[in-house]
C-alpha cells in the first residue's frame, strides 16, 4: 500500500487524449497535474512549443491547455507534455474537410512487450525513448524530397540537409529512412549512427531484416545515409534516432515507425469497435483516461499473437529443482551456474502459493525467474484495472527510474519491468504492488561458464631464466586453477610460483627456472582448460658467427668479430695463448651479442693466432692473422711495372672473405712512368670478366670486359665494386661481398717499358641456404621421425650440423628441440602432446653461422594406436565355432577407437587369418566355420586412425570340439527356502544351469508337468525362468525342475507359497461387563491366508460418535478384557485378524452395544482462588554473539515472556531498525527473530532487542561479526 502523501509514478492526474479534428478547426488538449505550481512544457518533434499565432498555451491552477489554431495537414503528428520526470505523448489527426466521408489515418499500433526479432531488431520501449519529426514535417515518403526541392526541410544550423521523417508500413512490407548531410565544409566523412529507443545500436543488428547504406554525391557534395527495413514486423514499431557527428559538431534527429496489421478492405468499418485512447510511438504506453476514444486498440485480438512473439523461455531451474531429489541439488546448481545454492533453496522454501482469487491481478508474477549474466529479463503482470497505479519493489525498496537499467512499460492492462544488463547485484526478490495487494517473485542471475579466449604457449628456457605463462579468459576476476603435471599449485608455494591477475589475463611466473620445473602446466576454469609444456635446458652458449682468418697489409686495420647467443656473456681475447691488453692501437668492444677486436696500423708483429674465450663456458673461438709483406725495391727511371706481392711463383693466392663484409685488396705497384692498372675477373668457362675498360687497353682483348680505374675516370665512392689507384698502389674494394664476387681476379699493370700480372683468388663464404621443408614419418603417440635434405649451397664451408624447431599449428612461437648440433639428417622428436597439431622446420649451420629457417613441414598430429584389449577369454566352444569376449583397451588416446579385428591361426602355423572382414565395434565375436578338432590360437587388435594397436592373444591353443559337460543346476540361495508371494503379484524365478550340449529342461508341480497359459516357462542356453503374471492361491505347491543330457540329469526342488489376507475372526461375543471393564471372546478366522497369523487388533466405538479407537494391537489370544470405559456410555467392539500380508478386509463386530451403568454420585464444584497473571517482560533465552559470512542471510533469535504481551523493538548501535527494509522482524509465541538479508561488513555492530509492557521492560544485546570470505 503506498504511504500517504508519497509521490506517485506519474505527475499527471489527467492526461491529454489523442484527437481527430477537421481541417481548419482548432484542436484543444487538456492536462491536469497532481499539484498546482508544477512547470509544464509542451513539445512537438522534440522542440518546445511557445505561444504564437499557431499555438495558444494556458495554465490555471493544476489545469494546463494547448490550443492548435487553424489545424492543417502539416500540424498532424505526435505531441508531448512534460512535467518533472513524467512525459505523456498524444497524437493529432487532421481530416480533410472537402472529403465526403472522412477516413481516419491509422494511429501507431501499440508496441507489444519488447521481444527479440530473429536476426534483426531488438525493440526497446522507454518512457522518453522517442520523439516525432521536427516542426513542419509530415509523414511523407521515407526518403523525403531531395535537397533543394520545394518542401525540403532544410536545416541551416545543424548538420542535416534532410532529416529522416516519420514512416508507416504494413506488416511484411519494406521501408527506407533517409538522412542527408552537407559535406561541403567537412574534411572527413561524418560518422552516422542509428538507434532504436535510447540505447539499442542498430549497427549490431544488421542482417536479414535490417541494412545500412551510405553514398556520396560529388556534384552536390551531400552524403546520403539510409536505414532499410525488410519484412517489417509488429515489434519493429517505435521511436528511432539518427545521430551524426564530425570532429567538432554533433546533431541528432528522432523519428517514429508505425507498423500496421494487414487489414482487408471489407474490415475497415470494424475499426470503430476497437477505439480507445493510447500513445503513439515507441515510448511508454499509459492509459489516458477512463473514457474510450481515439486510436485503435487491437490488444484483445492480438493476445495470442503476443504470446507467440515472446522470446523462448530459458530452461527453468526452479522447476528442475522442484522435481529433483535433494541429492541432485548440487549437480543441478553447478550445471546452471548457481553459486548461492543455500540462499536459493531457502528462498524457494519460503515462497508460498496464493490459492485465493486476486482482485487486483489477472496474471501474477511467476514464483521465480532465471537469467544469464549480461542479458535482460522482463517481469510481466496483468492487472484487472488498466488505470491502476503500479509500484515495483526490489528487496522491499521501491525501484526508481534511472537511466536505461530499469524500463517501465504500460500496454493496456499489462505492466512490464525490464531489467537490462543483469548482474549479480540484480539477484534479489521483486514485488509488484497494486493498491493493497502484491505479488512476489525471485530473480536468479546465472553466471556463464568461463572460457579460455587465448590459450597457453609452450616455452623453452634455460636454467635460471624467468618463465611467464599467460592466458586470457572470457570474464574478469574469474577463479582459475593452475596445475603442474596434474597437481594443483597452491598459494603455499608462493616462494616458487607467483600468480598474477590483470583483468581477464592470468599469469603464472617462475622467477628462476630449474630443471625440476620442466613439465606440463595447465589452467582450469569452470568451462575450459589450457595446456602448455615447459622445457628447461641446461645453460649452453651458441655461436652464431665465429671469427675468421684475416690477411691484411701493413698499416691496414684488422677486425675480428664473433656473435654468441647470450648478450650478457663476457670474455677475453688471447694472442698466441696470452691475454691481450687493449691500448691505443688495439681496441676491444662488446655490443649486445657481438664481440669485436680491432687492430689499427697492422705490423708484422701482429701476425699471430687470436682467440676469444667466453667466461663460464668451455668454448674457444680461434682465427689467424696473416700479414701481407710488401717488398719495396729501388726502381730506376724507366722502370718496368711491377706488382709487389708475396707470391714469387705467381701462383694464385686465396683470399677468404665473409659475405656481407668489406673486401679490400691492397696491391702495391711500381713503375716509371706510372703504370695503368687493369683488374679482370675470370669467367667459369675460362673467359674473364674484368672490372672495367682500361683507358688504353689493347683492342685484341675483345673476349673480356675490362674495367679500368684511375684518378681521372672514377671517384672513390662510385659503385659497390670499385678500384682506387694511386701512384704506388691499386686498391680493389667490394662493399658487402656477395657470392657472385668470388673467383680469380687478375691484376695487370702496364707501362711503355713492360707489364706485370698477378692472379688473386677470392673466396666468399656465407651461411648455408635454407634447407627444404622437412618430411614427417612414423608419427606415434608422442613422437615422430623428422627427415630433411642438406641445403643446395653450403655457404662455402662444410655443414657443421642442423638445428630443429617445432611449434603448435595455431601458435606463433617456435621451440628449439636441440642445442647440440645434429650431424645426421634425421631425428626422432619426442615429448609431444597427443591430439595437438604441430609443424617442424630446420636450420643448417656452418662455421659462419646459421641459415634461414626452412619452410614449415606439413602439419601433423601425434596420435598413437590404442593399447591391446584386455581380459581376452574363450566364452564357449562347439564343433565348428568358438565364442570370444574381451574388454576395451585401457588406453584409447586422442584418435578414439574405430573397432576391433579378430584373427586366428592353427597351432604351429604363422599365417593369421581374419575371422571377419572389416572391423567390429562390439567386444565379443562368434568365430564360425572352424575345422573340428583343430587347435587354434586367437588374437584381437584395437584400431584407430593411427592404425592397429598391439594384439592380445589367447594364452593356450583352443581345441575346436564340443565338450561334454555334466548338467548342473545352480539354485540361488534365496530360492532354497520357502518362496512367498502375495496374491496378484508376479512370480519370476530364474535358475542358472550348466551343461553341454544344451540340456533338456522339464518343470513339474506335485509330480505333474506344468501346462496352461497361467504359468509360462522361458529357457535360454544358460538359465530357465518360471513366470506367473498374477499369482493365485492355487499356484502354491512344490515345483521341481530337471535338466537332462542323455542319461545324466540334475534336479532342484522349490516350494512356492502364495499368501493372502486372512478372513475376519468368528463368533465374537461379550462374556461379562463389570465396573469400567468388558470381557470379550472370539474364535480364530476360518482362513488364515495360507500363512501364520500374527495376532488380532481390538477396537472400540462409542455409540454416540461411532468413532473407532484401537485398544489392543498384535494381540495373540482369542479373549481379552477392555478396561477404562466411560460410565453411562454404550460401546461396540470389533476384532481384525493379522498375518504377514496385513489385516483382514472386514472385522468381527458385536451386534448389540454394551452399556456401562452409572452409579448415583453427587458432584461438588471445586473452589479456586483468583490469580494475578500480570508479569514484566523477561528474556528466557537472550541473544548470543554471532559471526556470519558476508552474502548469506543471517538470523538473530531470542525468547521473551510477559503479560500483557510486550511490544518488541530492535536496535543496531542504538538506532531503531523498524523502518529499515533490509531487516525483517518476526514474533511467534514469544520467539523473536531478526532476519538480515545478505549482510555486508557494514552490518557489523551491537544489536539489541527491547521488550516493553505495562509492568516494565527488558533488553538483551549481542555482537554480530561479518566475515568476508577469502
Amino acid at each position: 500500500m503506498p504511504e500517504p502523501g508519497k509521490k506517485t509514478v506519474s505527475a499527471f492526474s489527467k492526461k491529454p487524449r489523442s484527437a481527430e479534428v477537421a481541417a481548419g478547426s482548432s484542436a484543444i488538449f487538456e492536462a491536469e497535474t497532481e499539484r498546482p505550481g508544477v512547470k509544464v512544457r509542451w513539445q512537438r518533434g522534440g522542440s518546445d512549443i511557445s505561444t504564437s499565432d499557431k499555438y495558444s498555451l494556458a495554465a490555471e491552477g493544476r489545469r494546463h491547455t494547448l490550443t492548435v489554431q487553424d489545424a492543417g495537414p502539416a500540424d498532424q503528428g505526435s505531441y508531448a507534455v512534460i512535467a518533472g520526470s513524467s512525459k505523456v505523448k498524444f497524437d493529432l489527426k487532421v481530416i480533410e474537410a472537402e472529403k465526403g466521408e472522412p477516413v481516419p489515418v491509422p494511429a501507431a499500433a501499440p508496441a507489444p512487450a519488447p521481444t527479440e526479432a530473429p536476426g534483426a531488431l531488438a525493440p526497446a520501449t522507454e518512457l522518453e525513448g522517442s520523439s516525432p519529426s521536427p516542426k513542419g514535417s509530415s509523414s511523407e515518403a521515407p526518403d523525403g524530397p531531395a535537397p533543394g526541392s520545394p518542401g525540403a526541410p532544410d536545416d541551416p544550423i545543424g548538420l542535416f540537409v534532410t532529416r529522416p521523417q516519420d514512416g508507416e508500413v504494413t506488416a511484411g512490407g519494406n521501408i527506407t529512412f533517409s538522412a542527408r548531410v552537407a559535406g561541403a565544409s567537412l574534411l572527413k566523412p561524418p560518422v552516422v549512427k542509428w538507434f532504436k529507443g535510447k540505447w539499442v545500436d542498430l549497427s549490431s543488428k544488421v542482417g536479414q531484416y535490417l541494412q545500412l547504406r551510405d553514398s556520396y554525391d560529388r556534384t552536390s557534395k551531400v552524403y546520403l545515409f539510409e536505414l532499410h527495413i525488410t519484412d517489417a514486423q509488429i515489434t519493429f514499431a517505435g521511436g528511432y534516432r539518427c545521430e551524426v557527428s564530425t570532429k567538432d559538431k554533433f546533431d541528432s534527429c528522432n523519428f517514429n515507425l508505425t507498423v500496421h496489421e494487414a487489414i482487408g478492405p471489407g474490415d475497415l468499418d470494424l475499426r470503430s469497435a476497437f477505439r480507445r485512447t493510447s500513445l503513439a510511438g515507441g515510448g511508454r504506453r499509459i492509459s489516458d483516461s477512463h473514457e474510450d476514444a481515439g486510436t485503435l486498440d487491437f490488444s484483445s485480438l492480438l493476445k495470442k499473437r503476443d504470446s507467440k512473439l515472446e522470446a523462448p523461455a530459458e530452461e527453468d531451474v526452479w522447476e528442475i529443482l522442484r522435481q529433483a531429489s535433494p541429492s541432485e541439488y548440487e549437480r543441478i546448481a553447478f550445471q546452471h551456474g548457481i553459486t548461492d545454492l543455500r540462499g536459493m533453496l531457502k528462498r524457494l522454501k519460503g515462497i508460498k502459493r496464493d490459492e485465493r482469487k486476486s482482485t487486483a491481478f489477472q496474471k501474477k508474477l511467476q514464483p521465480a525467474y532465471q537469467v544469464s549474466k549480461g542479458h535482460k529479463i522482463r517481469l510481466v503482470v496483468e492487472l484487472a484495472d488498466p488505470d491502476a497505479e503500479v509500484k515495483w519493489l526490489k528487496n522491499g525498496q521501491e525501484i526508481q527510474m534511472s537511466g536505461s537499467k530499469y524500463i517501465f512499460e504500460s500496454v493496456g492492462n499489462k505492466r512490464t519491468l525490464t531489467i537490462s544488463q543483469c548482474s549479480l547485484a540484480d539477484d534479489a526478490a521483486y514485488q509488484c504492488v497494486v493498491g493493497g495487494e502484491k505479488c512476489t517473485s525471485e530473480l536468479f542471475v546465472k553466471e556463464p561458464p568461463v572460457l579460455i579466449t587465448r590459450p597457453l604457449e609452450d616455452q623453452l628456457v634455460m636454467v635460471g631464466q624467468r618463465v611467464e605463462f599467460e592466458c586470457e579468459v572470457s570474464e574478469e576476476g574469474a577463479q582459475v586453477k593452475w596445475l603442474k603435471d596434474g597437481v594443483e599449485l597452491t598459494r603455499e608455494e608462493t616462494f616458487k610460483y607467483r600468480f598474477k591477475k590483470d583483468g581477464r589475463r592470468h599469469h603464472l611466473i617462475i622467477n628462476e627456472a630449474t630443471l625440476e620445473d620442466s613439465g606440463h602446466y595447465a589452467l582450469h576454469t569452470s568451462g575450459s582448460q589450457a595446456l602448455a609444456e615447459l622445457i628447461v635446458q641446461e645453460k649452453k652458449l651458441e655461436v652464431y658467427q665465429s671469427i675468421a682468418d684475416l690477411t691484411v697489409g701493413a698499416k691496414d686495420q684488422a677486425v675480428f668479430k664473433c656473435e654468441v647467443s647470450d648478450e650478457n656473456v663476457r670474455g677475453v681475447w688471447l694472442k698466441n695463448g696470452k691475454e691481450l691488453v687493449p691500448d691505443s692501437r688495439i681496441k676491444v668492444s662488446h655490443i649486445g651479442r657481438v664481440h669485436k677486436l680491432t687492430i689499427d696500423d697492422v705490423t708484422p708483429a701482429d701476425e699471430a693466432d687470436y682467440s676469444f674465450v667466453p667466461e663460464g663456458f668451455a668454448c674457444n673461438l680461434s682465427a689467424k692473422l696473416h700479414f701481407m709483406e710488401v717488398k719495396i725495391d729501388f726502381v730506376p727511371r724507366q722502370e718496368p711495372p711491377k706488382i709487389h706481392l708475396d707470391c714469387p711463383g705467381r701462383k694464385p693466392d686465396t683470399i677468404v672473405v665473409v659475405a656481407g663484409n668489406k673486401l679490400r685488396l691492397d696491391v702495391p705497384i711500381s713503375g716509371d712512368p706510372a703504370p695503368t692498372v687493369i683488374w679482370q675477373k675470370a669467367i667459369t668457362q675460362g673467359n674473364k670478366v674484368p672490372a672495367g675498360p682500361a683507358l688504353d687497353a689493347p683492342e685484341d682483348e675483345g673476349d673480356s670486359e675490362e674495367w679500368v680505374f684511375d684518378k681521372k675516370l672514377l671517384c672513390d665512392t662510385e659503385g659497390r665494386v670499385h678500384v682506387e689507384t694511386t701512384k704506388d698502389r691499386s686498391i680493389f674494394i667490394v662493399e658487402g661481398a656477395e657470392k657472385e664476387d668470388e673467383g680469380v681476379y687478375t691484376v695487370t699493370v702496364k707501362n711503355p717499358v713492360g707489364e706485370d700480372q698477378v692472379n688473386l683468388t677470392v673466396k666468399v663464404i656465407d651461411v648455408p641456404d635454407a634447407p627444404a621443408a622437412p618430411k614427417i614419418s612414423n608419427v606415434g603417440e608422442d613422437s615422430c621421425t623428422v627427415q630433411w635434405e642438406p641445403p643446395a649451397y653450403d655457404g662455402g664451408q662444410p655443414i657443421l650440423g642442423y638445428i630443429l624447431e617445432r611449434k603448435k599449428k595455431k601458435s606463433f612461437r617456435w621451440m628449439r628441440l636441440n642445442f647440440d648440433l645434429l650431424r645426421e639428417l634425421t631425428l626422432e622428436a619426442q615429448r609431444m602432446i597427443e591430439g595437438v597439431v604441430y609443424e617442424m622446420r630446420v636450420y643448417a649451420v656452418n662455421a659462419i653461422g646459421m641459415s634461414r629457417p626452412s619452410p614449415a613441414s606439413q602439419p601433423f598430429m601425434p596420435i598413437g594406436p590404442p593399447s591391446e584389449p584386455t581380459h581376452l577369454a574363450v566364452e564357449d566352444v562347439s564343433d565348428t565355432t568358438v565364442s570370444l569376449k574381451w574388454r576395451p583397451p585401457e588406453r584409447v588416446g586422442a584418435g578414439g577407437l574405430d573397432g576391433y579385428s579378430v584373427e586366428y591361426c592353427q597351432e604351429g602355423c604363422s599365417e593369421w587369418v581374419a575371422a571377419l572382414q572389416g572391423l567390429i565395434e562390439r567386444t565379443s565375436l562368434l568365430v564360425k566355420d572352424l575345422p573340428t578338432g583343430a587347435r587354434m590360437l586367437f588374437r584381437v587388435r584395437a584400431h584407430n586412425v593411427a592404425g592397429p594397436g598391439a594384439p592380445v592373444t589367447t594364452k593356450e591353443p583352443v581345441t575346436v570340439q564340443e565338450i561334454l559337460q555334466r548338467p548342473w543346476l545352480h539354485l540361488p540361495r534365496h530360492l532354497r527356502q520357502t518362496i512367498q508371494r502375495k496374491v496378484g503379484e508376479p512370480v519370476n524365478l530364474l535358475i542358472p544351469f550348466q551343461g553341454k550340449p544344451r540340456p533338456q529342461i522339464t518343470w513339474t508341480r506335485e509330480g505333474q508337468l506344468l501346462a496352461g497359459e497361467e504359468v509360462s516357462i522361458r529357457n535360454s542356453p544358460t538359465d530357465t525362468i518360471l513366470f506367473i503374471r498374477a499369482a493365485r492361491r492355487t499356484h502354491s505347491g512344490t515345483y521341481q525342475v530337471t535338466v537332462r543330457i542323455e542319461n545324466m540329469e540334475d534336479k532342484a526342488t522349490l516350494v512356492l507359497q502364495i499368501v493372502d489376507k486372512p478372513s475376519p475372526p468368528q463368533d465374537i461375543r461379550v462374556i461379562e461387563a463389570w465396573g469400567f471393564n468388558v470381557a470379550l471372546e472370539w474364535k480364530p478366522p476360518q482362513d488364515d491366508g495360507n500363512t501364520e497369523l500374527w495376532g488380532y487388533t481390538v477396537q472400540k466405538a462409542d455409540k454416540k460418535t461411532m468413532e473407532w479407537f484401537t485398544v489392543l494391537e498384535h494381540y495373540r489370544h482369542t479373549h481379552c478384557v477392555v478396561p477404562e470405559l466411560v460410565i453411562g456410555n454404550g460401546y461396540y467392539f470389533r476384532v481384525f485378524s493379522h498375518n504377514a500380508v496385513g489385516p483382514s478386509d472386514t472385522a468381527a463386530t458385536t451386534k448389540e452395544p454394551v452399556f456401562i451403568p452409572k452409579p448415583g454420585i453427587t458432584y461438588e464444584l471445586p473452589r479456586y482462588k483468583a490469580l494475578e497473571f500480570s508479569e514484566a517482560p523477561r528474556f528466557t533465552r537472550p541473544l548470543v554473539n554471532r559471526s556470519v559470512i558476508a552474502g548469506y542471510n543471517a538470523v538473530l533469535c531470542c525468547a521473551v515472556r510477559g503479560s500483557p504481551k510486550p511490544k518488541i523493538s530492535w536496535f543496531k548501535n542504538g538506532l531503531d531498525l523498524g523502518k529499515n527494509a533490509r531487516f525483517r522482524m518476526f514474533c511467534k509465541e514469544g520467539v523473536l527473530t531478526l532476519e538480515i538479508r545478505k549482510p555486508c561488513p557494514f552490518d557489523r555492530g551491537i544489536y539489541a532487542c527491547r521488550a516493553t509492557n505495562l509492568e516494565g521492560e527488558a533488553q538483551c544485546e549481542c555482537l554480530l561479526e561479518v566475515r568476508v570470505p577469502q
